[in-house]
């Protein structure tokens, strides 16, 4: 219990890696130089060898808040004790958007706003997830921490109590901890610097705020290029701006999360690293990028994804990978960190993914639908692009009718995904819609033929006449929420009885409190032991189906409740547990795209029914006590 949950954190990073803070004002994750990287503080791993820099007052007691900076991604940890009121300011400024490097400034700004406190701080990392053995070099300047040609510089502000530091003894290399009175009004801070150019030096008050000054700016420059002006924009713009913390720069591609290792189940195997880039999570961030009017962060999405389709790396998932380091290599063999114990004693921690090759089909009907959506909001694919694309299509058309793992990643073994079926299908249809809008090459007429056998194969064998509802995969009578994906691509329209008669098995199934899992684990294993929490992209999918289904009334009442499971600062994991605690790796980029999907197509149907009926809302019908009794668990 030493470990703090996973909800207490807030999100800094420069758009090349990022930090977690919790609201006791400790960094416990940070890798550098990039999101990838080994780690530099991982005590959300292991408390023990892991690593952490701590700020915090001296004396028991206090009471910890966190908010952001309005209008950024600065994060303010407010202690309240009776003596006086402190801050701990965590930004991380951003000067490189087009280069990787290995500099990077994580800054830490310490000030009294009431009365008086005594802070200490405690820097201890561990290099390479805690395997690496480190020195430190101490001088009246600052400190230097080494290991294995990686460079920690620790520039402080005399105010912070440098004068008083003192070294911790540790096998694995030494830490500085140091104290320091500070009154109203006075301001002290801590730069830790990775690939610094020079010596360690003090900093000075100017040069603090100007980074501060600096860091606001770009963020507040940022999201004022945004065109969302909708309801719940507070929450958007947090998300947007949480996806933003995630994508790696220099190439447009977007994290799944900053974090490795965090458990579905406390104490259980689902813990895997999410520090990559999925085909089809970043397919899924054109739409959010678009629909909030970033048009060049979309193009930068395309150009990445272009140069995925021209490498064609893929083995055993075909011309492309399910998931690509930052950079766009694709090693990332799995391995697991024995050493460290894991988030509340939740292990194996796994480094890498051994699911980047596996064969999931449903990735070439995302990307083409992203592409296809891009096109229309003038973000076009080059000529070189299309003719790539074209051998992706000939591939697909021999192999879309394979077993294959499925989008959840199981390793239970292949089988006949439905989802995946209706992601070829999308393919082929957007293969199709693009070719003949802009007159290019390419077999119209066997990806019609494709299309068409897809299609019928899945009311074939998809629908499941027993359960009244399309089913996981073939031969089975498992729901699996990815089908409400149906509906969005265009497979089923919002009012067909099929559909309909979907979603009301989904709901009486795997529905909890407006909450959706993804299937029973139970009902279909998935190779993995344990159970799950609920899955929060599908709750915000369930958000988007109903809004589609004309039950808006239902939507935005679900879409409200949802509100209440983000974290203090808005933030999102991968799922929810059966109390309401946040699991899974943290912030969750597939959670923020779909919440951010759901509110533009939300907001727009709200706006388009209320045009049609404005006095009193008489455009929808649902009782309170069809609201309440919602879902089964």
């Amino acid at each position: 219990m030493d470990y703090p949950l996973i909800a207490d954190h807030g999100l800094i990073g420069d758009l090349h890696t990022a930090a977690l803070v919790t609201k006791d004002g400790e960094i416990d994750w940070f890798c550098a130089p990039r999101f990838d990287s080994p780690s530099v503080f991982a005590a959300l791993l292991d408390r023990a060898k892991g690593g952490h820099f701590r700020i915090a007052p001296a004396e028991p007691g206090y009471v910890s808040k966190q908010l952001y900076f309005p209008d950024s991604a600065i994060l303010i940890t407010r202690f309240m004790t009776d003596a006086g009121v402190g801050e701990v300011v965590d930004f991380m400024p951003v000067v490189d958007t087009k280069h990787a490097t290995d500099n990077h400034r994580l800054v830490r700004l310490v000030r009294v706003v009431r009365g008086e406190m005594r802070f200490t701080f405690d820097c201890m990392p561990r290099f390479d997830y805690g395997r690496a053995t480190h020195t430190l070099d101490v001088t009246g300047a600052g400190a230097v921490f080494r290991a294995n040609g990686i460079q920690l510089t620790m520039h402080p502000a005399r105010t912070i109590g440098w004068a008083s530091a003192d070294r911790i003894r540790n096998p694995r290399g030494d830490g500085i901890q140091g104290s320091a009175n500070l009154h109203a009004g006075e301001i002290g801070a801590v730069m830790l610097e990775t690939g610094a150019a020079g010596p360690p030096r003090q900093l000075a008050r100017d040069e603090i705020i100007s980074m501060f000054d600096e860091t606001v700016a770009f963020w507040r420059g940022w999201l004022g290029r945004s065109t969302y002006h909708g309801r719940w924009r507070e929450q958007v713009y947090r998300s947007a701006m949480t996806l933003k913390l995630m994508t790696y720069a220099p190439t447009g591609a977007l994290v799944a999360a900053p974090t490795a290792g965090l458990p579905e189940q406390v104490g259980g195997e689902r813990n895997w690293d999410y520090r990559f880039t999925w085909i089809r999570d970043a397919s899924f961030s054109v739409y959010a990028l678009l629909g909030l009017g970033y048009v060049e962060e979309a193009r930068m999405f395309i150009g990445w994804l272009s140069d995925r389709v021209e490498e064609q790396a893929g083995d055993g998932s075909g011309p492309l990978r399910l998931m690509y380091r930052v950079d766009g290599s694709s090693d990332l063999d799995e391995e697991l960190l024995e050493h460290l114990e894991g988030y509340r004693g939740s292990r194996p921690v796994r480094i890498g993914n051994g699911a980047a090759d596996q064969l999931q089909l449903d990735i070439y009907g995302e990307a083409l639908d992203s592409i296809y959506f891009a096109d229309h909001k003038g973000v076009n694919l080059s000529h070189s692009g299309w003719m790539r694309l074209l051998r992706i299509l000939d591939w697909l058309c021999s192999h879309w009718d394979s077993p294959e793992e499925g989008i959840w990643e199981t390793r239970g073994g292949r089988a006949d995904f439905t989802y995946g079926r209706i992601n070829s299908w999308t393919a082929f249809d957007r293969a199709i819609r693009l070719a003949a809008e802009h007159g290019r090459p390419g077999d119209q007429e066997r990806w019609a033929r494709e299309r068409e056998r897809i299609y019928q194969q899945i009311m074939d064998r998809g629908w499941n006449e027993k359960r009244g509802a399309f089913i996981q995969h073939y031969g089975t009578e498992v729901l699996d929420a990815s089908l409400l994906r149906m509906v969005q691509v265009g497979f089923v329209t919002p009012d067909d009885p099929m559909w309909l008669s979907t979603l009301d098995a989904m709901n009486s199934e795997l529905v909890s409190d407006s909450l959706v899992y993804r299937y029973n684990t139970e009902a279909s294993p998935d190779g993995l032991r344990g159970s799950e929490g609920t899955f929060s992209l599908c709750t915000f999918w369930y958000v988007d189906a109903l809004a589609r289904s004309g039950r808006l009334t239902e939507a935005q009442f679900i879409f409200e409740k949802m509100q209440t499971y983000a974290n203090h600062l808005g933030l999102y994991s991968e799922e929810i547990g059966l109390t309401g605690e946040q699991l899974g790796n943290f912030p969750q980029a597939f959670t923020h795209l779909a919440m951010i999907n759901a509110a533009i197509n939300l907001d727009r149907r709200l706006n388009r029914a209320e045009s049609i009926s404005p006095a009193g809302r008489a455009f929808t019908t649902a009782s309170l006590a069809g609201l309440v009794g919602h879902g089964s668990s």
